[in-house]
């Protein structure tokens, strides 16, 4: 497998580049999170990851290994291909999916030009486990607090409440104390609403 390649870059556009190594000019797809990040200089240096398939051999590169990390991540949910991957790198940067994973915000996943609602819940429910483990993190408070504030919002909405008004009160009650269990939080809402 191919994981990086260092040469001369001979041409350069937001969804691929061209580098030339040893005489050979590899075609190497990219995000634009990657576009940004490569400099105009003749001498390149980029980590790829080569998917085999039965009709084609392609190249994709990132200017850093974590972007390289997420992609691959994203490779192994079901239903997102190669080129939806690489439009969520190019929509949003490594650091941000990872964050949105981590934190269970599939709103923005969905933000996401072509991933839905399904797709994204997917993603947040195969790779949360992985992210958190692979990067590290903590599970913040806040986002858990926000699952709560999720459910709790839902949980009003099916017993007839507005969700806009029932967002305010669920905002209230959460500034007093973020640390309530979701009963609390609908019991405290209902009596304020």
């Amino acid at each position: 497998m191919i994981t990086h390649l260092k040469g001369k870059l001979t041409e350069k556009n937001p969804t691929y580049v061209i580098v030339e190594c040893g005489g050979v000019g590899y075609f190497v797809n990219i995000s634009l999170h990657t576009f940004s990040k490569l400099n105009d200089s003749e001498n390149i240096s980029i980590f790829t990851h080569l998917q085999v398939k039965e009709d084609a051999h392609t190249l994709f590169g990132f200017a850093e290994k974590s972007e390289r990390e997420i992609f691959r991540l994203l490779l192994s949910v079901s239903g997102i291909g190669s080129s939806t991957a690489r439009t969520m790198l190019s929509s949003l940067s490594p650091v941000q999916i990872r964050d949105a994973i981590a934190g269970g915000d599939a709103g923005t996943i969905q933000s996401i030009k072509g991933i839905g609602t399904k797709t994204a819940q997917r993603v947040i429910l195969d790779l949360r486990d992985k992210i958190l483990k692979v990067y590290d993190i903590d599970e913040v408070s806040t986002s858990a607090n926000n699952t709560n504030k999720d459910e709790a919002l839902s949980a009003l909405e099916v017993l007839g409440f507005a969700r806009r008004s029932a967002e305010k009160v669920v905002d209230k009650v959460l500034r007093q104390d973020s640390s309530l269990s979701v009963e609390n939080i609908i019991k405290l809402a209902l009596k304020n609403l």
